[in-house]
C-alpha cells in the first residue's frame, strides 16, 4: 500500500553558507501509513516545525522530496499545495490559533467552507464527538484552554482529512487536561484512520501513539523504546 506520508533525501537549510552541518532537517527518509499514529519527538530547535512545515508545503526543501498521498508536493505549485492543505490536511497547533471574532461552532464551519464542504450538521458533530455540546456559540475567551483545543481537534477532524499535522499540540495545557486532549485526538483519528504526526518535546505524549520518530540536530531515527525511560 502507498504510505500516505513519504520524503526522500529530505534537507532544509536557512543559512546562506551551505553548511550542512547548519541544517534544520537533513536527509530525512520517512514512510507513514495510513492511519498511523506518530510522534515526532525531541528538544525545542531540533527541526519539528520545519518537518511539520515542509510535509504541509508551507516551506520548500533546500533539496529532496515530499509526498502526500502520493503527491509530489513541488509538482502540485502554490494553488495545488493550498488546495492540499484546505481539503486533505488538518492542523491543530500549540496557542490554538481559533479565529477570535468566531463562536466555537463558526470556526469549525469556517474549516468546512474552506474545503468545499458546507455542512452545518457535520460542525455539530464534530463539536458533539470532542464534547463541546452546547457551547457552540461560544467565543473563544469564553472557553477554557482545554476546551479551545477541542474547538481546534473539532475543526481539524471535521472535514475528515487524510493527514492531521499537530506542533506541540498540549504545550499550552496542564498536564491533566493535556492528557484529555491527547486521548481525544489519537482517539478520533484512528476512528476516521487519518494519520496524525505530533510534534512533541514531551515523552508523555508518545504514550498515545503507534510510532515514536526521535529528531535530533536535523536527523530523524525511528525510536523503539520509550522516552520516558531515557535520560
Amino acid at each position: 500500500m502507498e504510505p500516505v506520508i513519504r520524503t526522500v533525501d529530505l534537507w532544509k537549510q536557512y543559512n546562506k553558507t551551505g553548511e550542512n552541518n547548519a541544517a534544520a532537517v537533513r536527509g530525512t527518509n520517512l514512510e507513514i501509513a495510513a492511519g498511523q499514529v506518530v510522534a515526532l519527538y525531541g528538544k525545542s530547535g531540533s527541526g519539528k516545525t520545519t518537518i511539520l512545515n515542509l510535509l504541509a508545503g508551507l516551506d520548500r526543501p533546500t533539496r529532496g522530496r515530499v509526498e502526500v498521498e502520493g503527491q509530489d508536493l513541488a509538482a502540485l505549485g502554490e494553488e495545488g499545495r493550498t488546495r492540499l492543505r484546505r481539503e486533505r490536511l488538518g492542523f491543530v497547533f500549540q496557542f490554538f490559533n481559533l479565529l477570535p471574532t468566531l463562536t466555537a461552532f463558526e470556526n469549525i464551519f469556517l474549516s468546512l467552507e474552506l474545503a468545499g464542504k458546507s455542512n452545518a450538521e457535520a460542525a455539530h458533530t464534530a463539536l458533539q464527538a470532542v464534547g463541546l455540546e452546547g457551547k457552540e456559540g461560544r467565543f473563544p475567551h469564553e472557553l477554557s484552554g482545554g476546551e479551545q483545543q477541542r474547538v481546534a481537534i473539532a475543526r481539524a477532524i471535521v472535514k475528515q482529512p487524510a493527514i492531521i499535522l499537530a506542533d506541540e499540540p498540549t504545550g499550552n495545557l496542564d498536564t491533566r487536561t493535556g492528557d484529555q486532549v491527547l486521548e481525544l485526538l489519537a482517539s478520533q483519528c484512528r476512528k476516521f484512520g487519518t494519520t496524525l504526526m505530533m510534534a512533541t518535546h514531551s515523552p508523555l505524549t508518545c504514550r498515545f501513539t503507534d510510532r515514536i520518530l526521535r529528531i535530533v540536530d536535523g536527523v530523524v531515527v525511528e525510536d523503539q523504546s520509550s522516552p520516558e525511560n531515557q535520560p
